[in-house]
């Protein structure tokens, strides 16, 4: 029910759906008093109640105090935080909770405004009993964003079955240390590849009616040392090519809606606050419209953790006046402290009215104004979280993703061997889980709800295709107890091949070995896991070395003795099957390194977008060379590249306008016995350039599946835009001069080089400029002959 009041007069144009969603909030807003403006900016976190009769307020370690709930919504209410996402709860009697509360809040605003819900939705929607996909560092590997396009469709249609409008989702940071935590919730480390990919998360998130929230707007993977929150040494250039692109291409590529800021500090200047890039940047630069969520109690840490604000009314002046428009995850700075500082005039209440115009027309948008809605969706008795479409989404994408680094012929494990599954990882169901799935961000509190999900390990789905297999855990996954290990050992020595198992367990701030707050000293693998690796090698059986982690981990000397090695990156509810599937060769493995695997554990960790000086030279004695490049995952079958061409312009040499594109082509061949998909990878090299510049890095990319026999031209047609660096004066431009581009099976193992000269006059390019390079493929009826 709505509340008796102006809307129910007559004359609520705010209503009329034959305006446009802005003239509805400016007819709004100026009806509002202070207290409802403000009510508007905040969200109030919140859990569904079990019983289906409405929420209950969180209690976070961070606020000391919660009014009462009469009381927070007295005014209205901006956003319900994750009623879904803070404790178990059915999915149906969850949405009746949370309809039920919606019904308060509207019955309680004199405008009947609903609140707008948020959730996370990184690895899948982060309820109790709903799906869980592969972590973003999997969506890389697949280099397949059509997939992950339709993975996040799925998520959003759950999520707005369930009533809620908003995902916390998708992560653009670009890896820029391996050491950080929150690895595994990136992409990758290239931000062509993040940009595409993100964008195509987004897509299928907004088509689902979610309104998508790009984080963490910007920097925060580029902390010193890899630490949480650390301070950011990162120049102006870094920034603009490397960490902004993707969030770029998600807002224009995608139609994002949200974005949410770093807790980053830049330069000395954290981006809660920094007007210049919420404000200047994304807003008058970019032209976004949309709104601008704090990130959990980063208003508060301006103050608190900051130290550029003296209380919370002054971090509310702050980051209301940097571009924040709602303050999450409840209401905090932005409640009393915020009315108080407008009142005696200590913050322009125009700033307040700016904040609050995008919030409504969001609102509006959502269809939160319209006559005719309903708290409670019609079939809300038959919601479920997790369904046979999803899942076949969550292993399809899990297979994709999936990197055969190394093999000398043991895999696909032989019909009839006898095999040794040993290693920590092998047998536990929590491997698989990224850290913001929901039963490790929220279940580990509720253990006697368990998963609420069947939840595969790599020991139950081998134990289906491999009758002949032995399982020894050998170590934990941290701790120093090595008394495990010959058991391990006699297993391995016992069999004719052994599946060793290791990595990582996703936890929160120092409850796992990789996700947010769990941050590593090096690139060893956790506690005594490298102790078993060695002694396990030691044995001369074959050992297939599995990881399965959230974070690349160092692959020194120490591990070439290893047969074959996988790297999964936290494949989600069904990873235990697509790994079985890949080992016993039902599956032909196509996921390619999104992040390169280091060699060295303790040299500090950079990745393959170097510059000369940041690679293997005579001018220093460590060798950062990795173990496996960016790019780099290997097939059971085999391909013939061949044929590299300028295909327009013809001119010869090749000239590249600096206002034009160029179209290059390929032809890739499957000349194996079985169907495999080959990634097709282009790279540029610009040897001169008026600033450094990385060796080479990704522009293009595709995934090519071919029957044996089968070939077919890939054609790239690369927009001079795309060749773009920020040059000297700060401004991103095109310049001309000689470069290469490379086709590469991976950024370190180029197939054919085309040099070409971009000519013309130095041109300057902005927000406007070519994001993508195009891709064709043309199937070949017969294999080319090779020369």
């Amino acid at each position: 029910m709505r509340s008796q009041s102006l809307e129910d007069s007559g004359a609520a144009p705010w209503r009329d759906q034959r305006l446009s969603p802005t003239e509805r909030a400016e007819a709004l807003l100026p009806k509002m008093s202070l207290e409802e403006k403000i009510a508007q900016l905040v969200g109030v976190w919140v859990g569904a109640e079990a019983s289906g009769e409405g929420v209950a307020p969180h209690q976070s370690d961070m606020i000391s105090e919660l009014p009462q709930w009469s009381t927070v919504i007295q005014h209205g209410l901006g956003q319900l935080t994750r009623p879904f996402g803070t404790a178990p709860v059915d999915p149906v009697l969850g949405a009746r909770s949370l309809a039920a509360s919606q019904a308060q809040i509207v019955a309680a605003s004199r405008f009947g405004i609903p609140a707008q819900v948020h959730e996370e939705c990184l690895t899948g929607f982060a309820a109790w009993r709903a799906t869980v996909y592969p972590t973003p560092l999997s969506w890389g590997a697949s280099f397949d964003p059509d997939l992950v396009e339709a993975m996040a469709d799925r998520i959003g249609r759950s999520m707005r079955a369930a009533g809620v409008h908003q995902g916390l989702a998708p992560v653009l940071d670009v890896t820029r240390d391996y050491r950080w935590g929150r690895t595994e919730e990136t992409i990758g480390e290239d931000p062509y590849l993040v940009g595409t990919t993100g964008a195509s998360y987004v897509r299928g998130l907004e088509r689902a009616g979610v309104v998508a929230t790009l984080k963490h707007f910007a920097g925060y993977s580029a902390s010193r040392g890899g630490r949480n929150l650390a301070p950011v040494p990162m120049g102006r250039r870094e920034l603009a090519d490397v960490i902004l692109p993707p969030f770029e291409m998600a807002l224009r590529l995608g139609g994002a809606r949200s974005v949410m800021n770093s807790y980053a500090e830049i330069d000395g200047l954290p981006v809660a606050a920094d007007r210049g890039l919420l404000t200047g940047l994304l807003r008058d630069e970019w032209g976004f419209t949309g709104t601008v969520v704090a990130d959990y109690f980063a208003v508060r840490f301006l103050q608190t953790l900051h130290g550029v604000a003296g209380d919370a009314a002054d971090a509310a002046r702050l980051a209301l006046r940097a571009g924040i428009d709602v303050e999450l995850p409840t209401v905090d700075a932005f409640g009393e402290p915020l009315v108080e500082a407008a009142r005696r005039g200590e913050v322009d209440e125009a700033l307040i009215d700016c904040a609050l115009r995008r919030v409504l027309i969001q609102k509006i948008e959502l269809g939160l104004l319209d006559e005719g809605w309903q708290e409670l969706p019609d079939d809300v008795a038959s919601l479920r979280f997790d369904d046979e479409a999803s899942q076949d989404i969550a292993v399809r994408l899990a297979r994709e993703s999936v990197v055969l680094l190394r093999n000398t012929g043991v895999l696909p494990l032989p019909v009839g061997s006898r095999v040794a599954l040993v290693g920590p990882v092998a047998d536990d169901p929590m491997a698989m889980l990224g850290c913001y799935s929901f039963p490790n961000h929220v279940g580990v509190n509720h253990s006697d709800y368990g998963l609420g999900l069947d939840i595969p390990t790599l020991r139950d789905e081998l134990a289906r295709r491999v009758p002949l297999l032995t399982h020894e855990a050998g170590c934990a996954i941290t701790g120093e107890d090595t008394s495990g290990i010959p058991a391990a050992v006699a297993a391995a020595a016992a069999a004719d091949v052994c599946v060793l198992a290791v990595g990582d367990r996703a936890g929160m701030f120092g409850r796992g070995t990789s996700g947010e707050g769990c941050d590593a000293v090096d690139l060893r693998l956790p506690g005594v896991q490298s102790d078993l690796v060695r002694a396990v090698l030691a044995t001369g059986t074959p050992v297939v070395l599995v990881s399965m982690a959230g974070r690349p981990y160092a692959l020194g000397p120490e591990f070439d003795d290893a047969a074959a090695v996988v790297q999964a990156f936290f494949l989600g509810q069904l990873g235990g099957q697509a790994l079985a599937e890949v080992l016993t060769g039902a599956v032909n493995p196509s996921g390619r390194l999104p992040v390169s695997v280091p060699r060295d554990a303790g040299g500090l960790p950079s990745t393959y977008l170097a510059p000369p000086l940041g690679r293997r030279n005579k001018v220093s004695s460590i060798d950062p060379t990795p173990a496996y490049p960016f790019g780099h995952g290997l097939s059971y079958t085999t391909f013939e590249w061949s044929d590299a061409a300028v295909v327009e312009p013809r001119e010869d040499p090749a000239v590249w306008p600096v206002d034009g594109e160029v179209r290059v082509r390929i032809t890739v061949a499957n000349t194996g016995e079985r169907a495999g998909t080959e990634v097709v990878q282009l790279y540029l090299h610009d040897p001169v350039a008026q600033t450094t510049r990385p060796v080479v890095r990704l522009i293009g990319y595709t995934r090519l599946p071919l029957a044996p026999g089968e070939a077919a031209h890939v054609t790239f047609g690369v927009p001079a835009d795309v060749a773009s660096f920020t040059g000297l004066t700060g401004r991103r431009i095109v310049e001309p001069g000689d470069v290469e581009l490379r086709f590469g099976r991976s950024s370190g193992d180029v197939a054919a080089t085309l040099p070409l000269r971009l000519v013309g006059t130095e041109r300057q390019v902005g927000h406007e400029r070519e994001l993508l390079t195009s891709v064709r493929v043309e199937p070949l009826v017969a294999v080319p002959q090779s020369a």
